[in-house]
């Protein structure tokens, strides 16, 4: 299981380094799929695998100081996307502590990912069409990163294409830019939902093996993510992205089906 379980963290991470995604919009619906972990445990072991890829790749670029990450431009939407993380986790307890059967806690999260999907791949299909905005008010900013640290954290999948949406269309940002920027939000909210985990002792049991395994993983995909990011057109990156979302709904409506 262990094998299993480093192989889809460390492709899901390869991509989701290259497409800004964080690879938790990958782990956590594939995870759910297999039903070997419940509900809780496959979130949290998701959370901490995109933490390490996301901080990795933060980290990285700092220290290259070649990347197009603006601290100053972002920082409102980063202090929003910790909020919002420990939000979405206290919601997700909410909502598991209402159903009676956990396992419908999931199909919940996959018909929610499959909308935020199915709104991303329309959005990225006819983007050329569509005028962004440029947002500079710190509090509209605030409330952005709320929304998007919110959803990643009830979701489990540490951010995502909903983050390269909102990156796109309110602040006119390139690929590679937003790219980056949105492996620095997934950093920040799983940062602060894992520490909101830590204080009120709501840390799933879970087997730290695959723990270890995955979070190895997670690194590694991001190391190799960032070496091909580099090296390939924007393009690309957009062809890559987009295949991903119709792979991602596929394995979404699966999970809605299987799960409720």
């Amino acid at each position: 299981m262990e094998i299993l379980f480093f192989v889809i963290c460390f492709f899901a991470s390869v991509i989701g380094a290259i497409c800004g995604i964080g690879g938790g919009v990958i782990i956590k619906p594939l995870l759910d799929a297999f039903k070997i972990l419940d509900v809780s445990q496959i979130s949290f072991l998701s959370g901490c695998t995109v933490l390490s890829m996301s901080a990795y790749s933060v980290i990285k670029s700092q220290l290259s100081r070649k990347e197009e990450l603006k601290l100053a431009k972002i920082f409102p939407v980063a202090v929003g996307s910790a909020i919002g993380g420990v939000a979405g986790k206290w919601l997700f307890s909410f909502v598991k502590s209402v159903s009676s059967n956990p396992n419908k806690v999931g199909a919940v999260q996959a018909g929610c990912l499959l909308i935020v999907t199915l709104f991303t791949l329309l959005f990225t299909l006819f983007k050329d069409r569509i005028a962004t905005k440029k947002i500079k008010n710190s509090g509209i900013s605030l409330i952005v990163g709320l929304f998007l640290g919110l959803m990643s954290s009830f979701l489990g999948i540490g951010g995502g294409p909903i983050n390269l949406v909102i990156l796109f269309y309110l602040f006119s940002m390139s690929t590679k830019e937003a790219v980056i920027t949105s492996l620095y939000i997934i950093f920040v909210s799983q940062f602060a939902s894992l520490v909101a985990l830590v204080f009120t002792n709501e840390i799933p049991d879970f087997n730290y093996s695959l723990l270890v395994v995955m979070v190895a993983g997670g690194i590694l995909g991001g190391v190799v993510g960032r070496i091909v990011n580099k090296k390939i057109e924007e393009k690309m990156v957009e062809k890559l992205f987009i295949g991903l979302m119709v792979v991602i709904m596929g394995i979404n409506l699966y999970n809605i089906f299987s799960l409720w």
